[in-house]
């Protein structure tokens, strides 16, 4: 039988989609919802346990009373504040030894490896989503009936040079570019806001990797949502690094992408080539 998965919930899709998954393998999961960030929808189906963001020796001692031995990060948590942290003694100490500064990293790749190191610390095998749901990883190609053209090609390029540029930085997953313009590349706010902000009629969403990713956290992940807000702004299509993106609930988002008449698509980056 296989390891009991243990799963930090956040928000989003992806906390479902993991326990769903082992569900139906028949692996048992058990599921550690943080407070503040999952949906209780989430787990409602699902044995589970709420736990505060800062309460990092509760969640140890939830974890053993369980019998966890692999761990999965899933789903997104805002960036807090140290008073709403309100770290304990186990949080504190992790802290203490990376820096506070940490706090205004929230969500960089240093930082999820800062934590996993601290987990595996702990005794726990930490894994990836993708190790849960490998089905679900982009693949290469059209995803629905659109495909891009010459320009959207080009445009592709460009965003996903701008997109991997910014993930070198630690800072981001994607880039918005129209007409060989980047128009804007995401932050701390995440997608749907550079969507929001930068979303221009014609313009074209490419999402990747980070540059030497941690694949156990934060893998860049879309939706039938992001289709919705893509088609709301106007946006022509999305691109996703093929293998290195989850594409959550793909038949929803292959049905809302041509209801829309937007191109969802898998694409490789081309390797740098040496000077």
């Amino acid at each position: 039988m296989a390891a009991s998965l243990g799963i930090f919930a956040g928000s989003g899709e992806l906390p479902l989609r993991m326990i769903e998954a082992c569900q139906m393998r028949g692996r048992p999961v058990f599921v550690l919802a943080i407070a503040g960030a999952c949906d209780p929808a989430t787990i409602a189906n699902a044995p589970h346990r709420w736990v505060r963001l800062g309460a990092a020796a509760t969640a140890f001692r939830i974890l053993r009373e369980h019998g966890v031995e692999e761990l999965a990060l899933a789903g997104g948590v805002r960036r807090p504040s140290l008073w709403s942290l309100r770290p304990d003694w186990r949080a504190l100490r992790f802290f203490l030894k990376i820096g506070l500064r940490a706090l205004k990293n929230w969500g960089d790749d240093a930082l999820f490896r800062a934590i996993i190191a601290e987990l595996e610390a702990e005794g726990f095998r930490v894994v990836g989503a993708d190790t849960v749901l490998a089905d679900l990883l982009a693949p290469l190609g059209p995803l629905g009936r659109c495909v891009p053209d010459a320009e959207a090609e080009a445009d592709i390029a460009l965003g996903l040079e701008a997109a991997r540029t910014q993930g070198a930085r630690d800072r981001g997953q994607a880039a918005i570019v129209r007409r060989g313009e980047v128009l804007g590349v995401e932050d701390a706010a995440g997608t749907d806001a550079l969507i929001r902000v930068s979303g221009r009629a014609g313009g074209v969403l490419v999402k990747a990797a980070k540059p030497g990713q941690e694949r156990r956290a934060d893998l860049p992940a879309i939706g039938a949502g992001t289709v919705a807000a893509a088609a709301a702004a106007g946006l022509r299509g999305i691109a996703v690094e093929a293998g290195a993106t989850l594409v959550l609930d793909r038949t929803a988002l292959v049905a809302a992408a041509d209801r829309a008449g937007i191109f969802v698509t898998g694409v490789k980056p081309e390797p740098k080539r040496r000077a």
